[in-house]
């Protein structure tokens, strides 16, 4: 008696044009994306009358390693690395602390006229941050706090400029069911027993959203340390960099090699982070 076998023939899924060009499409986005990043790392290093030559050289030759140690060489990046983490460990914490209560009040508590409240505050995102730029500051000279880091700190801890996050965190706290409240309510627990044991052990995605994007905000921001610093030791790693630039010309190699350290931190923390970026994210959208 004869058996026989009959062999499946395993085909490949056939790539459709329509995807075949969303796959173009997407790999072009991606290959826009990185080339700002490609080309400061290329000038990074070159020599400064390699970097805009036409027409470009794309590979450097040879490889000007030495602009990396000359650039942090060259001005107290770690002095300024300092400062900046100094800066970061004082706002980051105010902006996840009182941006988390402020949004539990919105969220959870029930007041008269708190949609209205949050509506108005809400609508301050729309007000471009130069027409509060020179009446902040006058009032930071009155108080002889320009100059310091308190105009960079005290804001975090009194909710200014932080509606993105007091949003993000309200629509996260909608989702959270209500019958928590209600029980820890029955039990005898404070609004803010329910704010610390409860809403806030659920909220660690959002949080973890609002703490990297607070603690990159704050990393890339140059404007403000401009304003309020004068003395180089209180400086902080964007304005360090600036220091390579002049009114006629700019150290072109160092300036890149410079902003190559300062935003591989950022590269990186987006990396191993990203898995709570995204689920922070979408979990937020998902809520209200």
């Amino acid at each position: 008696m004869t058996t026989t076998t009959g062999l499946r023939t395993i085909r490949r899924p056939r790539l459709r044009p329509a995807r075949a060009v969303l796959y173009l499409a997407l790999s072009a986005g991606a290959l826009v994306t990185l080339f700002p990043f490609l080309w400061l790392v290329r000038s990074a290093l070159m020599e400064d009358g390699q970097i805009f030559v036409a027409p470009p050289e794309w590979v450097p030759a040879p490889f000007a390693w030495h602009n990396f140690s000359d650039a942090l060489t060259a001005r107290p990046f770690g002095r300024y690395f300092l400062n900046t983490l100094a800066i970061e460990a004082v706002v980051v914490p105010g902006v996840l602390l009182v941006g988390a209560l402020s949004a539990f009040t919105f969220a959870r508590l029930r007041w008269r006229g708190r949609n209205v409240v949050f509506a108005v505050l809400l609508s301050s995102l729309m007000l471009p941050y130069a027409v509060t730029l020179v009446p902040t500051f006058v009032g930071w000279q009155h108080l002889g706090l320009v100059g310091t880091w308190v105009p960079l700190t005290l804001p975090a801890w009194f909710g200014a400029g932080q509606m993105g996050a007091i949003f993000l965190m309200r629509q996260f706290f909608l989702g959270i069911p209500r019958e928590l409240d209600d029980a820890a309510y029955v039990d005898g627990a404070s609004p803010f027993t329910v704010f610390w044991r409860i809403v806030l052990p659920l909220s660690k995605p959002v949080l973890i959203v609002v703490g990297i994007f607070t603690f990159i905000a704050v990393w890339n921001d140059f404007l403000n340390p401009l304003i309020y610093l004068a003395d180089t030791d209180r400086f902080t790693l964007a304005l360090g960099l600036a220091g390579f630039q002049g009114s006629y010309t700019a150290q072109w190699g160092y300036l890149m090699a410079a902003s190559t350290v300062v935003i591989a931190p950022i590269i990186l923390l987006f990396f191993f982070a990203q898995r709570h970026i995204l689920e922070g994210i979408t979990l937020t959208g998902l809520k209200g």
